[in-house]
């Protein structure tokens, strides 16, 4: 199942023996075995403990199938943590299989690995009694899914369009999104208020720096002179130096003209740059706007700039007004 079907899962079926959290959002993770140690586990001290799952091998996997058998002191269930974990088949056979065949009713196995196991390693998600959460990088859908089922059950709704809103100006971090999510409700509970807005996220949720520059570039696709300074006004007045401003919009244009020459569709391409499939989505859409051409010429103006700031030719602010200049009204 998706991380965001999991409480309304636990909601409904209790406590299941195992559980496998797989994927590389750290923040579905912690928070899944956070929801779990919430309500079964009472005492950290006594009922609680946690593995490096590297350091399990061979005989000293019996350590482990001993701290899920043991039974608990005060909690209701006894907690067992352990971290990549990806034993060998043949370790799973000689040490596993009666623990995860017949799992204690008093213990629960808490399995949390960043990715599936190489060649040689056993499934583990296929294994008998274990409960698989699938903790990968989310797309855009399911993020809002997650910022619409959170305001919903603090009782406020926030349609598709401002999810979206919030999803983007955090550009889809589900670390910050929860906080941002989370800063908003509170807004809402002191406020009274039953619906978020698009202006209510404005007033309260910063965009991040990336965002603004997705911004800047879109402003330029659409040859907005007005829109663009604008953005460049408020990264400017928010920490953002002319230096740091045109060094990120160089890795931003280089990184739209590595995306348009790749094939295949967002997944591949995501795979292809080691990025994120919503940043791959958005960039694809993005490059589109310009062009191959274009965008290599966007970069090169932009990189010589940097160059010449390094080389003390040129002076930073002048640096980015001769950029702007170039970008907008020369051919």
């Amino acid at each position: 199942m998706k991380y965001v079907d999991f409480k309304k899962f636990t909601d409904e079926n209790g406590a299941q023996p195992i559980y496998l959290f797989e994927g590389e959002e750290v923040y579905f993770k912690e928070k899944g075995e956070a929801l779990l140690k919430e309500r079964y586990l009472q005492d950290k001290t006594l009922d609680y403990s946690a593995f490096d799952g590297s350091t399990l091998k061979g005989e000293k996997l019996k350590q482990l199938v001993d701290a899920v058998n043991c039974f608990p002191f005060i909690s209701e269930k006894r907690f067992v943590r352990v971290t990549e974990f990806y034993p060998t088949e043949k370790d799973f056979e000689t040490y596993l299989k009666p623990l995860f065949d017949n799992p204690p009713a008093t213990s629960i196995l808490c399995i949390q690995n960043s990715a599936k196991g190489k060649a040689g390693t056993s499934s583990l998600s296929k294994k008998p009694h274990v409960t698989y959460v699938d903790c990968g990088r989310s797309d855009e859908e399911t993020i809002k899914k997650w910022i619409f089922i959170t305001c919903k059950r603090a009782g406020v709704y926030a349609d598709g369009i401002t999810c979206g809103k919030i999803a983007s100006y955090c550009i889809y971090d589900m670390a910050r999104i929860s906080k941002e999510t989370e800063k908003l409700l509170a807004y809402a509970e002191a406020e009274g208020i039953e619906k978020l807005t698009d202006e209510v996220v404005d007033g309260l949720v910063y965009p991040d720096s990336e965002y603004k520059i997705y911004e800047l570039a879109n402003a330029l696709a659409r040859k907005n002179y007005s829109a663009y300074m604008r953005v460049v006004k408020d990264l400017t007045t928010r920490g953002f130096n002319e230096t740091t401003l045109l060094s990120s919009l160089a890795s931003y244009f280089k990184n739209l003209y590595e995306v348009s020459l790749c094939r295949g569709g967002d997944r591949e391409v995501a795979a292809t740059l080691g990025i994120k499939e919503y940043a791959a989505k958005k960039n694809r859409e993005q490059a589109q706007k310009f062009g191959k051409e274009r965008l290599l010429e966007l970069y090169t103006t932009v990189y010589n700039a940097i160059s010449g700031i390094k080389c003390g030719e040129i002076a930073p602010a002048s640096a980015l007004k001769a950029v702007t200049a170039k970008l907008f009204f020369e051919k």
